[in-house]
């Protein structure tokens, strides 16, 4: 078995891990980056880009038919896929590789387990390596689609979002079960390719979101021909000779050729040498500069922390467990108090999300019921999109919709929903407002160019009473 010391080991090479062992290096630290799998991670190869890669073609072709004067039109299958998987490597991690390369980054593939203070041992094909961290360990190792204990459901070899994403051929009939994001996404991209969809959920669409965003996926997805219940899931499911998957509902059956499994995820920190620190909800607990409570060595971020299971978000903790883990390491002055560099404060009240449905679906900060459970007193704006006069230029029959969520006691905005064509590209300047807590009276001084959607920040404010 080889040795190796080093001040920093991630375990973990997605974007997160990747994200944490750059910043570390950028501090002046050496860090070893550990992956069983591709370099990337799940979001490169079977999330994030794969999905939106399937996605925008038929959101592309619906924008373009929502406007007068554009006639006909329509997908490829075969060269949506062929496009995805470009945008996936072909599954091939030679480019990230070569990234890490050129950040100072060393590799060492195979699956690292924790195997003592500092320490880490990588088992591979190859043999076993001893890794000695100086300064830290970081448990980036994100998670994996939950098959629940449905009777029948994993001996029917059902798809997760790995399956989906990656899809060399599209089912004539799909069965999508869940009500989340990966679930409403998975339905969108297949129904555009041309399968018949059918979606089971156990409750409404999208419910951690507003309620008006989730019915608004729900019609418009029934709209366009997929069959939507909102209060159904398989009592068995069953993988038939031919190939096809029987499910067994309250009311009948349905055949399909595929079933897709989207009902939530499950983070990776299990056998992986911590389950010291793992809490009773199967997570672990970290400070916000991202360290595991308990430990002076130990972090995790992303997936792997528990508190936002959204890229963007793990890439955020991950630049400041990178700086903290370098700054303690050097001596340096921590800055650790809310909104300080080193801390992921935005973990709690300003986390943006997109969902790229038909309608999409944009939000930041908290939901008005959030607000209310923290405490806050709280007055919500609803404005409808139509009403914007750019909105018409987007599409004919544009219908959309935004609610604001102020806190009244120091006049700021906490959260805000949109739902409509293109909503995805307005909400940075919604994260911005909360984040910096900026002032309505102030933020009614920033001006929204005209004809363009984002003149609903005007009719907001103008609803509030400014």
């Amino acid at each position: 078995m080889s040795v190796r010391e080093t001040d920093v080991v991630v375990i973990g090479a997605g974007p997160v891990g990747e994200n944490v062992a750059d910043r570390a290096v950028r501090g002046g630290l050496e860090a070893v980056i550990v992956e069983s799998e591709l370099v990337g991670g799940e979001c490169s190869y079977w999330a994030c880009m794969p999905s939106k890669a399937l996605l925008r073609p038929g959101a592309a072709l619906r924008a373009a038919q929502a406007v007068a004067g554009v006639t006909g039109g329509t997908l490829e299958p075969a060269r949506v896929l062929e496009r995805r998987d470009g945008f996936a490597a072909n599954w091939d991690d030679s480019g990230q590789v070569r990234w890490l390369e050129s950040a100072g980054i060393a590799l060492v593939r195979g699956r690292g387990r924790v195997a003592g203070d500092k320490r880490v041992i990588v088992e591979s094909e190859d043999g076993r390596t001893e890794l000695i961290a100086r300064h830290a360990v970081v448990i980036a190792t994100g998670s994996e689609a939950r098959i629940p204990d449905i009777p029948g459901l994993r001996d029917a070899r059902p798809w997760t979002s790995r399956e989906a994403t990656s899809a060399q051929e599209v089912p004539g009939r799909l069965a999508v079960l869940g009500g989340g994001v990966v679930a409403a996404e998975v339905a969108t991209m297949f129904a555009d390719l041309g399968s018949t969809v059918t979606l089971l959920s156990r409750s409404p669409l999208l419910r951690s979101l507003e309620p008006f965003a989730g019915e608004a996926v729900r019609d418009a997805l029934r709209a366009r021909g997929v069959t939507v219940r909102e209060d159904a899931s398989p009592a068995e499911v069953t993988r038939q000779r031919d190939g096809s998957v029987r499910l067994l509902l309250d009311d009948g059956e349905l055949v399909v050729d595929e079933v897709v499994v989207a009902m939530g995820r499950t983070v990776r920190v299990r056998d992986i040498g911590v389950d010291e620190h793992v809490n009773d909800h199967g997570l672990l607990e970290v400070d916000d500069t991202l360290r595991v409570r308990g430990s002076e060595w130990l972090y995790a971020v992303g997936d792997a922390a528990g508190r936002v299971l959204l890229t963007h978000q793990g890439k955020y903790e991950a630049r400041a467990a990178g700086d903290v883990i370098a700054a303690r390491a050097k001596g340096d002055p921590v800055d650790d108090a809310p909104w300080g560099r080193h801390v992921a404060s935005a973990d709690h009240a300003a986390v943006p999300q997109v969902v790229f449905t038909d309608p999409e679906v944009a939000s930041a900060g908290l939901t008005a019921a959030e607000a209310e459970k923290r405490g806050l007193r709280v007055r919500v704006i609803d404005y409808d999109l139509a009403g914007v006069a750019g909105a018409g230029l987007i599409a004919e029959d544009f219908a959309g919709h935004a609610r604001a969520i102020v806190d009244e006691d120091r006049g700021v905005l906490v959260g805000l929903t949109l739902v409509g064509p293109g909503v995805g590209e307005q909400i940075h300047a919604a994260t911005i407002a909360i984040a910096a807590e900026v002032p309505l009276r102030r933020l009614w001084h920033a001006v929204p160019a005209y004809p363009t959607l984002s003149e609903f920040w005007l009719r907001l404010l103008e609803a509030y009473g400014l």
